[in-house]
């Protein structure tokens, strides 16, 4: 919100009896719109301290930047208007602690308080006003971390989460050469080691290391002493320090609150004086007169704080020191009730995410079980027609079996009839090669009986030939003759008389007509008397002699023509 005279809004807004405060803690900012002009310092750090519930207030001021551009405190006895606060609207405040604790676990009571002092000094060490050592800025912020993020899990754990928070100073980070998440990982092995720690003690462990710190808790102011010398001058709550001006972290010399008699200051020049009597005092002067001022406040507020430090506690101490007690317990068991509350959650979802898995895989192996016996089935029926595969090819293959074996004794018996019948083949052969051979022999005999008869056929004609010429002969020389006595009978005898007497020429003169159908020739008598003048003969000769049948039925061959021939020569 941009700032604005406080005169001109106090108009606008129609009154002028109060004004507008904005005051931002290390946690908060607290808008207070009616605070009335007269209100002093005091009024104004108590409406705050009553707004967060602080009631360790001696420790705590409301800082500004004065008109001058220089750090003050309000003053409590002061009306607030009446300071150097910028005129501006709303009035500017920073709600921060002014003076600390020697002991941070012994002194600060409420939990508030604590945290408040955890968020001031963690961000002097972030913005480097508190020197810090590598190591211990490593496992402050592993306790920053513990006190923002609780108990570390690794199952809910990002990685990189640390790397975008600010825990380590600049100057450190600066002075390795370390990239964020090696940083994170170093941060992250010591903040697992915190588990089981609360947001309240984290803070307060944080702040046992903080306090050992050397610039924990000291204003450095700059002076120069009596010889011109730059220095710088701290005040904290064990007393003044005085360090060279390239030195804030070992003091040069020390003045504890036990052993300062006096401060006082004069204008710019400020004295410190000691108790002891043989102790110069020492003299410095500061650049400003309001420095002193500053520098005379917090060494009354520190020095006020170390003697109630040494007192007995106070009733009020005492009962926030009880309340903080019973609160502390009431947090203990609360805490305890939550962790056991919360181990029992866990191991209750531990024991439901067991189940759940469990189911999971119980509904897994129902699936598999399901698709198993799915596959099984579809097995079983695949075997199934495998099997009546199986069958029917077996019962093929018997069939075939069968048939190879019927095949087989059929090639057997094919076997022995081949080989009956090749020894019978083999048996024909021979025989007919005996035949061959026999035929053969036949047929040159006969071949050699054809010529043979084909010569005598030959002669027969010729004969034949000779005899017709040789009867033609006679014919011609014999005077005719008649009478064919001769002829009948021996037609009787070879023809009628050989049917009644057995004669060669068979039953009757008509089946033996082949030879010799008609014989009609001059015959003489016996006596060598001529019976019949004129004869004429006819001789029908069957050339067919090599007929078996006629044969049989002409008895006569080429020999016995030859032999008739003979005798009608001879007759003649």
């Amino acid at each position: 919100m941009p700032f604005v005279n406080m005169k001109k809004a106090a108009q606008a807004s129609g009154s002028s009896k109060s004004f507008a405060v904005k005051v931002t803690t290390m946690d908060a900012e607290l808008d207070f719109t009616t605070v009335e002009h007269k209100a002093t310092g005091k009024d104004l750090f108590e409406l705050v301290c009553r707004t967060i519930g602080l009631r360790e207030t001696w420790y705590f001021g409301l800082q500004y930047v004065d008109t001058k551009g220089y750090i003050a405190w309000l003053k409590f006895d002061k009306k607030v208007l009446d300071q150097d606060i910028p005129k501006e609207y709303p009035v500017q405040f920073l709600f921060l602690a002014k003076f600390y604790a020697e002991d941070a676990s012994e002194e600060l009571i409420q939990e508030i308080t604590q945290h408040l002092f955890f968020l001031q000094v963690k961000q002097s060490i972030l913005n480097m006003d508190i020197y810090c050592p590598p190591e211990a800025s490593v496992l402050l912020a592993s306790y920053a971390v513990q006190a923002k993020y609780g108990d570390y899990d690794p199952s809910s754990y990002k990685p990189g989460i640390l790397a975008s928070e600010d825990l380590l100073p600049h100057r450190v980070i600066d002075q390795y050469h370390m990239t964020a998440e090696m940083w994170e990982e170093r941060i992250k092995e010591w903040y697992a080691d915190h588990r089981g720690m609360s947001r309240d003690e984290a803070e307060m462990e944080y702040l046992k290391i903080a306090q050992d710190l050397e610039m924990y808790g000291v204003n450095y102011f700059q002076i120069k002493n009596k010889r011109n010398t730059d220095l710088w001058l701290g005040v904290d709550a064990s007393g003044l320090n005085v360090y060279e001006r390239d030195n804030k972290l070992t003091p040069k010399i020390t003045f504890p609150w036990s052993e300062v008699k006096n401060i006082s200051f004069k204008d710019k020049k400020f004295t410190i004086k000691p108790l002891d009597k043989k102790t110069s005092d020492f003299v410095f002067t500061a650049p400003k007169l309001r420095i002193n001022k500053l520098v005379l406040e917090l060494c009354v507020g520190n020095h006020e704080l170390f003697m109630r430090r040494r007192r007995p506690d106070s009733m009020e101490i005492q009962q926030m020191k009880t309340h903080a007690r019973e609160e502390k317990v009431r947090r203990q068991q609360d805490r305890a009730r939550l962790a056991k509350e919360k181990q029992l959650k866990e191991e209750a979802i531990r024991e439901k995410e067991d189940m759940e898995r469990k189911y999971l895989l119980l509904q897994d192996d129902v699936r598999k079980a399901q698709e198993e016996l799915k596959r099984s089935q579809e097995t079983t029926e695949l075997l199934a027609e495998k099997a009546d595969l199986a069958e029917a090819e077996a019962n093929l293959l018997n069939q075939k079996t069968c048939e190879t074996e019927a095949e087989i004794q059929r090639f057997k018996m094919s076997a022995v009839k081949t080989e009956e019948e090749r020894m019978l083949m083999e048996y024909r052969a021979r025989e007919a090669e005996m035949i061959a051979t026999k035929l053969l022999e036949d047929s040159e005999r006969r071949a050699k009986e054809a010529e043979q008869l084909k010569v005598d056929l030959l002669q027969s004609r010729m004969a034949e030939k000779m005899a017709k010429e040789r009867l033609m002969e006679i014919t011609r020389n014999v005077g005719s003759v008649g009478g064919c006595t001769w002829i009948s009978e021996h037609r009787n005898q070879y023809g009628e008389g050989s049917g009644r007497q057995g004669g060669t020429w068979g039953r009757g003169a008509d089946k033996n007509r082949n030879m010799l159908d008609r014989i009609t020739c001059p015959f003489f008598l016996w006596g060598g008397d001529p019976v019949i003048s004129t004869a004429r003969i006819d001789i029908r000769y069957n050339n067919r002699i090599s007929d078996a049948g006629a044969r049989r039925r002409f008895p006569f061959g080429v020999g016995d023509m030859d032999q008739l021939s003979l005798e009608i020569e001879k007759e003649e």
